[in-house]
């Protein structure tokens, strides 16, 4: 009687607003607790937590047995009061993980709350928040594929991402502007748990780099210390926004990529396999996927600057492998691709459907005109 008393004590608990939903990443119907922290997680995340049993114990709500201690501790505790006192100091640019992200991003995000327990000593947040970070990363090379260690330097006072061939180097191989500065974890892409993909914009076309640290708190903290520095930047460039604003525009992760086959504007070459990314409104292919630069752009406007996006291809175009066809039709000319699979070609018409239904910012318009200017 006591255990079933206990475990319809804890079924209720679980139906409490904040209760209902995982601690750590926020999805739905959370199966499992820490008994030691007062909260309900995810079954993804109660996996993070047993690697840390100093901080953590974890138990299933349903299939393991509670004493009445441990549930009182549950009732007294539960997901809204954990927040308020582990992520009571979190800094707006932190970014939070969903069950969506990587690994990486909600391990060290979980061990950063209640191990390092950041956000409730701010000195502990100075790795990303002091405006400058410098370290080692291994870097891929853009000819030859290797990963070589280099200097990686971010200051916000030079506005700025900079990176070393040699230690002793006066000069730096590539500056990259916080202003167009992107970062996205690739794990799968890069082949690395850790693998970072950095871009940024070279003669207004985009540029890939390719990094990784052994460590994984160290490739968050670099994660995080370009979010804060892009968040800055965008303080003062956009002087009366509120953070809630420019939150959302301070990392990009990509809305879809993969292969597709790809012919030329005369649409009689044969068809080629190529590697795209939907980045926003930049549609880039690649022949590889870590290749630096992209072989092509393409600028997807809005519905209402007349571009569209049509299932199929035309009835006389002949050469492409794959069947699933999709017809991109902008103000200039029309994009034609194939897909290998139809779940593939529905993806990407969503992803194309999400950014043409959006109407254009103003400086996307500068955007759209240098793409029509383009050689």
């Amino acid at each position: 009687m006591a255990k079933e008393k206990s475990k319809k004590a804890l079924l209720e608990l679980l139906r409490k607003e904040g209760n209902d939903v995982c601690a750590d990443c926020e999805a739905p119907g959370p199966d499992w607790a820490s008994h030691t922290l007062g909260i309900f997680i995810c079954l993804n995340c109660s996996g993070i937590h047993r690697n840390i049993p100093q901080v953590s114990k974890v138990k299933s709500v349903r299939l393991d047995e509670w004493d009445d201690a441990q549930v009182e501790f549950m009732a007294s505790t539960g997901n809204n009061a954990s927040k308020a006192k582990y992520e009571s100091e979190i800094p707006p640019f932190y970014y939070k993980p969903t069950s969506s992200d990587c690994q990486l991003l909600r391990e060290q995000w979980i061990r950063a709350k209640y191990e390092r327990q950041e956000f409730i000593y701010i000195e502990k947040q100075e790795p990303y928040s002091a405006g400058y970070r410098e370290g080692f990363l291994w870097k891929r090379g853009r000819d030859n594929g290797q990963f070589l260690s280099r200097k990686f330097v971010l200051s916000e006072r030079d506005g700025a991402l900079k990176y070393y061939n040699k230690n002793d180097a006066k000069e730096p191989k590539a500056i990259m502007k916080i202003e167009h500065l992107n970062a996205t974890f690739q794990p799968e892409k890069i082949g690395n748990p850790n693998g970072l993909q950095i871009t940024y914009l070279k003669d207004n076309s985009t540029r890939n780099i390719f990094v990784y640290h052994e460590d994984g708190k160290e490739m968050v903290d670099w994660f995080n210390a370009i979010r804060a520095a892009r968040f800055h930047y965008l303080q003062v460039a956009f002087p009366g926004a509120s953070d809630v604003d420019l939150v959302p525009k301070l990392s990009r992760n990509y809305l879809k990529e993969g292969y597709m086959e790809k012919t030329g504007p005369k649409q009689t070459e044969g068809f080629k396999k190529r590697w795209f990314t939907m980045d926003d409104r930049r549609l880039m292919y690649f022949k590889d996927p870590l290749d630096a630069f992209a072989r092509g752009e393409v600028f997807i406007g809005s519905k209402e600057n007349s571009y569209k996006v049509l299932e199929g291809l035309p009835p006389s175009i002949q050469g492409n492998h794959w069947q699933h066809g999709i017809t991109i039709v902008t103000p200039d000319r029309k994009f034609l691709f194939a897909c290998e699979t139809e779940s593939d070609q529905l993806e990407w018409i969503a992803a194309f459907q999400k950014v043409i239904s959006r109407p254009m910012l103003p400086q996307e318009y500068a955007v759209e005109a240098h793409f029509k200017h383009k050689p």
